[in-house]
């Protein structure tokens, strides 16, 4: 919103701030270096210029204007080394959440209370994306603190920038897994007996071919990782360094994987296997898998087991074995014990095999 002037003019910001501006002898547009809490002090600094000028004691701004929040976000993204579903994450959280609000507005002039204002504004209503977009304004503001483009951050909200789980994932039992990869159709049952058995991420196990399958030492080898970003699938590493491993395939599967390679694979070694339906060249599309995992998860008791959450059972069926923290870290991918430790849990009735292990111990003693 602007105010028509005779002498420059003011317009309103998103952050409800005041913006000022004129033209100068020197036939350009110059802006006050800061914005203003109300029209009336923008007005004011506009008459200061205009009195300047008119007892020609005014001279061309030397001063660099203040880095806007805008600026230092956009060199912040275009120079971070990102994923490119996480670029376009950040991309379109920035656009959505951050800039029409902070945009325009000089790093220096974000206070503690205006990311309060902000935060509070936005709801409750997707408790994900606000914890995100807090993050990410948090990141961003803190990237500019290590810059001395600020002296601090002046995002101090406790814990907003984490996520609840909605709901405590509950692992498939070893019947559940099952009566789930039974009810699948065929060429997609050895999908959901990865991610389980192996804990493979989706986009691992969509981008797996032929020759990443070594039958001879019984590994699967993870070196890519497909993603969809903005209805286009991108081909990268895994999601993490750690992310890039050989996994190796439990005994029993192996009859299952040598039956899928025999019989669902074209395009030789390089041969996606689990490509889209009406094309063997292209990556399968979640909606596809979706389709027919919804209804078999519906017959195998489970309409709450999301795909991902096969990862989780593969955790839970690994740290069953006796694996160490480590040795989970290694099979699941991940290079932070705490990114592990999000995918543990407690197998049923596990603690009432720990307990009779003890009383075995203390009868020995004896």
């Amino acid at each position: 919103m602007a105010r028509r002037r005779g002498f420059g003019a003011i317009r309103k910001l998103p952050s409800g701030r005041w913006q000022a501006s004129y033209l100068g002898p020197d036939t350009l547009r110059h802006k006050a270096p800061v914005t203003f809490e109300t029209a009336e002090d923008a007005e004011g600094w506009l008459t200061d210029r205009r009195r300047e000028i008119n007892n020609e004691d005014w001279t061309p701004p030397t001063t660099k204007p203040p880095i806007t929040f805008g600026e230092h976000a956009e060199r912040w993204l275009t120079n971070r080394t990102l994923k490119p579903r996480s670029r376009y994450h950040y991309r379109k959280m920035l656009d959505s959440k951050l800039l029409p609000t902070f945009g325009d507005i000089a790093l220096k002039h974000i206070t503690a209370d205006l990311v309060d204002d902000w935060y509070y504004r936005l709801g409750d209503s997707a408790p994900t994306s606000r914890a995100h977009a807090y993050g990410l304004l948090r990141t961003i503001l803190g990237d500019a603190v290590q810059r001395r483009l600020i002296t601090h951050n002046p995002c101090h909200i406790r814990g907003a920038g984490n996520v609840k789980r909605a709901k405590q994932i509950e692992p498939a039992t070893l019947p559940e897994l099952e009566a789930l990869a039974q009810a699948m159709p065929e060429r997609y049952r050895l999908m959901v007996l990865l991610a389980a058995w192996c804990g493979l991420r989706y986009g691992e196990i969509t981008e797996l071919r032929r020759h990443d399958v070594d039958l001879t030492r019984g590994v699967v080898k993870i070196r890519r990782a497909v993603v969809r970003v903005d209805g286009t699938f991108v081909v990268g590493t895994p999601k993490s360094d750690a992310g890039t491993r050989d996994v190796t395939i439990p005994p029993h599967l192996l009859p299952v994987v040598k039956t899928h390679l025999a019989s669902n694979i074209t395009g030789g070694r390089d041969g996606l296997l689990f490509p889209a339906a009406g094309d063997p060249t292209k990556h399968l599309a979640p909606a596809t898998l979706y389709k027919v995992f919804y209804k078999a998860r519906e017959e195998a008791g489970r309409p709450d087991l999301r795909f991902h959450d096969l990862r989780h059972t593969g955790a839970v069926l690994a740290a069953s074995t006796g694996a160490t923290l480590a040795e989970l870290m290694v099979r699941l991918g991940h290079s932070t014990a705490g990114a592990a430790l999000r995918y543990q849990h407690a197998a049923k009735n596990r603690d009432k095999v720990i307990a009779e292990a003890l009383s075995d111990l203390a009868t020995k003693e004896r």
